[in-house]
Order: C-alpha cells, then sequence, then structure tokens
C-alpha cells in the first residue's frame, strides 16, 4: 500500500506497482532526507527503501539508511548498510564514519580502527576521526599509539578542548602525571565555560590526594551544569574523603534528584545514611540497588545489617544466608548471623554459626590467611571482596565508552558551545510528552476548528515536536488518499487541501504540503491556519538548506543555493498576514519574532516578544529568547532577568546560560 501510494505522491500519475524504476528517486532520496534531518527515522527509512528498490546501485540510499539506523540503535544494521555504501562508493568519508561508530557500539574496536584509519586517508584533518580513533585506541589499551595520535589532533586544531582532555586520560594510563595536569591546566585555560574542563581537573586532584582542590573544581563544573548528576557524585567523593559526610549526602541527594536511577548515587547514600543513624531509608536505597543488581552481595549484607538494627532479624537473617551462600568463608557474615539467630531463638543454629567463627580463628592461628579489607576508603564496583563492605563505591577507572562521540549530525567542536533560541512553534497532531515541562498551548480559534471536527485529529500547538510512529505514518499515507478524493469531489474545500497539507507535512513531503497550503488560500485567503502553516514549512525548507555540511555525503546537493536574508521575507510576510486576520494570536509573534532574529533585525524582534509576553505573560520561550537576544546586543541585566524568568516557568537550561554570564572572570 505505502509503496502505490508514494507513486501517486511523487509521479503525479497512476502507474503499475511494479514499474519501480519510474518513481521520480531524487525527490524521494530529499524527502526522505528532510525526515532524517528532522529526526522522524522510521518515515526517512521509508522512503530510501523506496530509492533502494529503484535504483540498488546507488550508494547515497545505503548510506542515509544507515545513518537512520544508527540513530535508531539499530547497529548491526546500520553496519550492513554502510558497508553497501562503500561497495557501491569508496571514497566517501561519512560512511566510514557511521560504520565506525555502528562497530564501536558493538565493541568491535579494531573494526571501527579500520574505518577510521581509511577515511582518515581520504580526509586527513577530520577532527571527529581523529577522536573516535582515539577513543579505540584507548579501549585497546594501545595508549602509546593514542598518544601520539592526540598529539596529531593538537597540531591540527590547537584550540580543541576535547583533545587536551582525552589526553589527561591517557597520561594517566601511562604514568606521566605531570603532562595530565599540564594538559588539564590547558583546557581550562581555553575553555572556561566547559564542565568537562573542571570536572577532568577535579578528577585528577581527587587522584592526587588533594581533596579540598577537588572540590573547588567540581564545584566549578557544577555551577556550568546544574543537571549533570555524575558532578554531583564525584563532589560527594571528595568531600567524603575530607570526612563532610552530611555534605557527601546533600550531594547524593541532588544527583539523585537529577537521575533517580544512579545505581552508584543509590548505594552510597545508603552507606552514609546507615552511618548517621537513617536506618529506614538506607534500607530503602539498598532495596533500589537490589533491585537492579539482584546478586549484589554487599548491598544484601548492608541490608541485612539495617534490617538486623531496625529489629527485622528474619529479614536479616535471609539476607546473611543469601550472601554465606556465595561467599562461605566470610566470616562477618557467620558473626553477625549468630546474633541474629539469638535473638529470634535459634540457638542452635547460633552455635552452628559461632563454631564455624571459632573453627576459623584457629585455622588462622596455624597459618591460614584470611580475606582482609583493603586499607582504601574506597572500592571499585568491580571489587567482589565482602570485608570491603562497608566502603564507599566508585566507578571502575576504565570504562570510557560514554565518551563516544555518537552524535553524528552534531561536529564535536561544537559540544556545550552553541546556546540556541527555543524552536518554533507549529499545527501538528502531535507533539513530544515532556515529564519536567508540562504546558497547554491554547487559542480559542484553533479549539473552533478542533471543534468542527472537519480534521481527522485534533489540531496542537507546539514547538516540541516527535516523530511518527510506522503505524502513524501508514496512516497519513491512507489520509492523503481519503484526502485526495475528497478535494476531487470539492475542489473548492480549503480545509481539504489544509487536511492534506498536514498529511503531506507530518510525512515530511514539504513540497507538495505547500502547494496544498497555497491552494487552501486561494480558496479561503482568511484560514490563518494555512498561513502559520506555511510560514512553519518555509522556514523548515530553509533549515534544511543550512543544515550542516557534515550530514551530506561528499560532494553531495552542491546544486542547492546559499540561503540568504531576502529568503525569510516570505516567512515573514506569511506571519504578517497571521496577525493581521488573528491579532491575539501570540505564536505567531513568536514565530515572527524568531524570523526577525534569523534576519538579524533584533530590535524588531524584541517588540515581537514584548508583544508576545505582553498577551501572556507566562510565555516561557518568549522570555527565553528575548533574554538571548538583550545578551547578544549586551544588555546582560535585561537578559539574564528573562532567563531566570523562562527558568521559573520551566526552561531549566536557562539557568545554565545565566552562570556562562554572571560567572566571574580572573
Amino acid at each position: 500500500m505505502i509503496k502505490k501510494l508514494l507513486y501517486l505522491l511523487y509521479i503525479g500519475v497512476l502507474v503499475p506497482v511494479t514499474a519501480f524504476a519510474q518513481i521520480n528517486t531524487d525527490r524521494v532520496m530529499t524527502i526522505g532526507k528532510n525526515a532524517l534531518y528532522f529526526e522522524d527515522y522510521v518515515l526517512s527509512i521509508q522512503y530510501f527503501n523506496q530509492v533502494i528498490n529503484a535504483k540498488p546501485y546507488l550508494a547515497d540510499p545505503y548510506f542515509y539508511r544507515g545513518l537512520a539506523k544508527m540513530n535508531l540503535d539499530d547497529y548491526p544494521g546500520a553496519e550492513r548498510d554502510c558497508s553497501e555504501a562503500l561497495e557501491r562508493n569508496p571514497f566517501v568519508v561519512n560512511a566510514y564514519q557511521v560504520r565506525g561508530i555502528s562497530r564501536i557500539r558493538q565493541k568491535n574496536y579494531k573494526g571501527a580502527i579500520e574505518d577510521y584509519q581509511r577515511a582518515l586517508k581520504l580526509d586527513p584533518e577530520n577532527i571527529s576521526l581523529w577522536h573516535n580513533l582515539v577513543l579505540c585506541r584507548m579501549q585497546e589499551k594501545d595508549y602509546t599509539t593514542a598518544q601520539a595520535e592526540l598529539d596529531t589532533i593538537i597540531r591540527i586544531s590547537p584550540r580543541y578542548t576535547d583533545a587536551y582532555l582525552m589526553r589527561v586520560e591517557n597520561s594517566l594510563k601511562l604514568k606521566d602525571t605531570l603532562q595530565a595536569m599540564n594538559d588539564a591546566d590547558r583546557a581550562i585555560e581555553m575553555d572556561r565555560y566547559n564542565p568537562d574542563t573542571w570536572s577532568s581537573r577535579g578528577m585528577l586532584f581527587m587522584m592526587r590526594s588533594q581533596y579540598k582542590d577537588a572540590e573547588s573544581d567540581l564545584t566549578e563544573a557544577i555551577r556550568l551544569s546544574l543537571r549533570n548528576a555524575g558532578a554531583y557524585i564525584n563532589r560527594a567523593l571528595a568531600r567524603y574523603y575530607q570526612n563532610n559526610l552530611r555534605g557527601a549526602m546533600s550531594d547524593y541527594d541532588l544527583a539523585l534528584d537529577i537521575d533517580r536511577n544512579n545505581f552508584i548515587g543509590h548505594y552510597n547514600r545508603g552507606l552514609l545514611r546507615a552511618q548517621v543513624g537513617d536506618d529506614n531509608r538506607a534500607i530503602e536505597d539498598f532495596d533500589f540497588v537490589l533491585s537492579v543488581e539482584p546478586d549484589n552481595m554487599m548491598a544484601v549484607f548492608n541490608r541485612g545489617l539495617l534490617r538486623d538494627k531496625t529489629g527485622d532479624f528474619r529479614g536479616a537473617i535471609s539476607d546473611y544466608s543469601t550472601v554465606l551462600a556465595e561467599y562461605p568463608d566470610f566470616l562477618a557474615g557467620y558473626q553477625y548471623r549468630s546474633q541474629a539467630r539469638r535473638k529470634t531463638g535459634d540457638l542452635k543454629g547460633a552455635e552452628e554459626d559461632e563454631f564455624k567463627v571459632l573453627k576459623a580463628q584457629l585455622d588462622i592461628q596455624n597459618g591460614k590467611k584470611p580475606s582482609t579489607a583493603s586499607n582504601e576508603k574506597t572500592r571499585k564496583k568491580s571489587d567482589k571482596n565482602m570485608n570491603n563492605y562497608r566502603k564507599i563505591m566508585v566507578a571502575d577507572n576504565d570504562s570510557n565508552e560514554d565518551k563516544y562521540k555518537t552524535d553524528y549530525r552534531g561536529r564535536v567542536q561544537d559540544k556545550d558551545v552553541n546556546i540556541l533560541p527555543q524552536p518554533m512553534f507549529a499545527l501538528s497532531y502531535y507533539e513530544r510528552i515532556d515529564d519536567v515541562r508540562r504546558q497547554v498551548n491554547f487559542f480559542k480559534a484553533v479549539d473552533d476548528l478542533n471543534n468542527r471536527q472537519v480534521l481527522p485529529h485534533r489540531l496542537l500547538i507546539t514547538n516540541n515536536e516527535t516523530s511518527l510512529t510506522e503505524e502513524q505514518v501508514k496512516q497519513h499515507f491512507a489520509s492523503i488518499d481519503t484526502r485526495t478524493a475528497e478535494i476531487v469531489k470539492d475542489p473548492k474545500n480549503a480545509i481539504h487541501y489544509y487536511a492534506r497539507a498536514l498529511d503531506f507535512y507530518l510525512v515530511q513531503d514539504f513540497d507538495n504540503a505547500m502547494q496544498d497550503l497555497d491552494s487552501a488560500i486561494v480558496c479561503d485567503p482568511t484560514l490563518f491556519t494555512a498561513y502559520f502553516s506555511r510560514a512553519l514549512i518555509s522556514y523548515k525548507q530553509l533549515e534544511f538548506r543550512k543544515r550542516d555540511r557534515k550530514f551530506e555525503l561528499d560532494n553531495v546537493d552542491e546544486k542547492l543555493p546559499q540561503v540568504r536574508t531576502i529568503d525569510y521575507t516570505r516567512i515573514r510576510e506569511d506571519l504578517d498576514k497571521v496577525i493581521e486576520l488573528q491579532p491575539d494570536f501570540v505564536y505567531a509573534y513568536y514565530n515572527r519574532g524568531n524570523i526577525l532574529t534569523v534576519m538579524k533585525d533584533y530590535h524588531a524582534a524584541l517588540a515581537d516578544y514584548n508583544k508576545a509576553i505582553e498577551l501572556d505573560n507566562h510565555f516561557a520561550d518568549a522570555y527565553y529568547n528575548r533574554g538571548l537576544i538583550h545578551i547578544f546586543l549586551g544588555n546582560n541585566r535585561q537578559g539574564i532577568s528573562d532567563l531566570s524568568k523562562a527558568g521559573e516557568l520551566g526552561i531549566f537550561s536557562a539557568y545554565n546560560i545565566i552562570k556562562r554570564f554572571t560567572m566571574p572572570t580572573e
């Protein structure tokens, strides 16, 4: 059914379903890349399938389908598609890049290294390739080669901060702490607003037992990245080493507010709660740990101790017995179980445990060495020595996997640098659920349109659009057929054109959507929703043209003209018309403010954001964007005031920007 619909969409006339070669593959590829760029991965794969069926000898559709699969975490499928693309064209750098990332995710580091080496022969100064190559070397424990390659990255891009951060870690593997500290200092000097630079040096101070300095650096990392649970976890450790148990526990509380499923946070908070006598809440933490890792014997034993203290002796005995079944030589387990058994009246069981302890003590006197706890205050997560059960847990040092850069379309250099405005509002049937910030956007004229029930779904006003599921894609393709039949019967009905335009928009076919919106406006020049949707789609088409060149294959779409400020004029005119028809439609002022910002007409943009806030003084997105413009124009006090209001209304990323522009400089 979908294939048949695609013929109707892209050829405009009925053709036999078997005539695959007759589809307009260039047009289908463009729509597929639209869907991919706007993160509608399931839909994009369907379009690329059509091109592959029609022209299986092309490399492009395999590459783009692989990129979509990688974003859906289908790493074997992405690897296969990139291999197909490279068979057809072995000179595509980005295909090696995507296949390399897919192999990393499958822990095939040797295969990824081969891909990056081949790609670097074609593009020897590509920092993203060097970056991932070095991380693969480190996974393979080839630290000497990694160090040489890091030197190369720094020679190519002397201000690439992540290279210094990686060299900090790699130098530590090579026991060169002096080089590590020099690189950490250099990273902060180059990018003092990057929380990773402060975190890296903070952890280096921690390794050198300079806990006060570590806490100071980690505090700076937290100031720059308030929603980073890992920074709180690490600062808690620095405070623990300074015997500041309350401060450490406070950090674990903050970390778990951000990441309620943080395993180390729950385990360590449970230990600290036990130390300060908060036994029942400590049990809750260990219950969570055991819900994640039921076979974590240290958590079982610590919970047993807490149950013992709170009078749940049978629960304690159960936990002690679980541990002893796994570690039959763990003397502390027998000692505590014997005491608990006596409290329940099980004297025989208690005596059996005491006998085992006595026998073990005799063995020690006869020269048998018992297992003992280490002298460290902490233990590695992988440490299974039960005698370390009272020690704070730290992550194993050799896990770098989360540091891989998997966002292929984003430049690694742009990490934590770009400050972007809140996005445009759209009229759509779907929006992404935001657990942190829940809002209902309402306008009476849109509600009236919904109440007329002339559209297949309720129309929403949202700037948090979501991708369609496969089932939703099928529904909208079917709806296009239905609307086409209605248009044939009643070609002067503007709503039929508008409804089909929404279907085309949702399946990322912007050109056909625009044609239908033009027709809807011809039929009804007062249909303000058509102007509003046409403005948004025009904007998205321009954004697609402006997209990062790294998203493309080499030399693809060179014919696309450069986007100029004048190209936004039609969008502004459509929004002008919306405001003429509906002077109280706050989202039109907001969207026009966004367009004027792109056109660098900042004072006019401020006027629109002012009007939007006048109409709705709880419009968080307008406060946020107005704040950014004020800061850009040098009005920091006004900008920070607006960002503070945006944060208060639920856009928490505003606080990170406030920290950047209020942080004192040396």
